[in-house]
């Protein structure tokens, strides 16, 4: 394949909300493949935010292989995101898969995720490219380098730049992984296009031991930031239990992010603190934690 070409001169960064992404910093977004509940939400939420987490992640409505497969709680989800949202002000990322979901869940979310069965419902697409709202697109199981930024460009040429892509493992003949990872995709988006490109370690591997080692390689290879999937009690989660981290191994993750990203010359994007009485509480945590970190592009090491 050929040099992608560029089809207008938008800017290799995105804001959303404080947070800038494809700037040099590296975000993190964490939460349940699936919200099942206000306090299983809460719970997580919470956890990855004192963690160290810029966004949240939690799925309203979910696409899945077979029918009678938990589908997402759908509109009865709505309240439960909405409060939760609040009460961290994280910005929440979620999956729309129908065009008429647009109005309704575009007051709960920040950002509109495209999921890999959906990014070639170009109609989907043309209809996010109407709104301001950014969008995460994921890669297809078996999609080129060349289809994923041709998706791209459906919301980008419909008026919306605000456009990040993410990596999350093709299909190939390979069983032991759930996919596998293509970090190579995310070092050649990186070069020859200017949308920032999230990885999805969870989906890539669907075994939470490969989880941890394949997000440093995602850092190290380039990318502006994760998207993964943690919950509180893995074994009773109603859908990818098995790739979600722990609060454990997340709190881990990111401690090896603090000692891993300076050495690259980034930085980890802090998220918004918590509204309320518990924002006192998590600053005081974050401000005691012992943790490498760096607060910018020129900020000295903290421990």
């Amino acid at each position: 394949m050929g040099f992608y070409p560029l089809m207008l001169p938008f800017e290799k960064k995105l804001k959303l909300g404080q947070l800038e992404v494809g700037g040099g910093g590296f975000i993190v977004a964490a939460g349940p493949c699936s919200i099942e509940s206000r306090e299983q939400f809460l719970e997580i939420a919470q956890a990855v935010q004192t963690a160290g987490a810029s966004l949240l992640r939690g799925g309203i409505f979910k696409m899945r292989t077979h029918s009678h497969s938990f589908q997402g709680l759908g509109e009865a989800g709505f309240e439960i995101a909405e409060d939760v949202r609040e009460r961290t002000g994280l910005p929440l990322v979620s999956e729309i898969t129908d065009p008429r979901q647009i109005p309704t869940l575009g007051s709960v979310v920040d950002v509109f995720q495209i999921g890999a069965r959906n990014m070639y419902n170009y109609e989907l697409l043309k209809e996010l490219g109407r709104s301001s709202k950014p969008v995460l697109l994921k890669r297809s199981f078996s999609a080129t380098i060349e289809e994923w930024l041709a998706a791209a460009e459906y919301v980008r040429g419909a008026g919306n730049p605000n456009v990040i892509l993410c990596e999350r493992g093709i299909r190939t003949f390979e069983r032991v992984t759930r996919n596998t990872l293509d970090l190579s995709a995310v070092a050649y988006v990186k070069a020859h296009s200017d949308f920032p490109v999230l990885v999805d370690p969870s989906h890539a591997t669907g075994v939470r031991a490969l989880v941890r080692p394949m997000c440093l390689a995602a850092a190290a290879a380039g990318a502006d930031g994760l998207l993964l999937e943690v919950h509180s009690k893995p074994a009773s989660a109603l859908s990818d239990g098995q790739q979600a981290l722990t609060i454990e191994d997340f709190r881990a993750l990111m401690n090896d992010l603090g000692r891993l990203l300076p050495a690259l010359g980034r930085w980890l994007e802090p998220g918004p603190l918590p509204r309320g009485a518990a924002r006192a509480s998590l600053a005081k945590t974050l401000a005691t934690a012992k943790r490498v970190s760096l607060v910018g592009p020129d900020a000295p090491f903290t421990s």
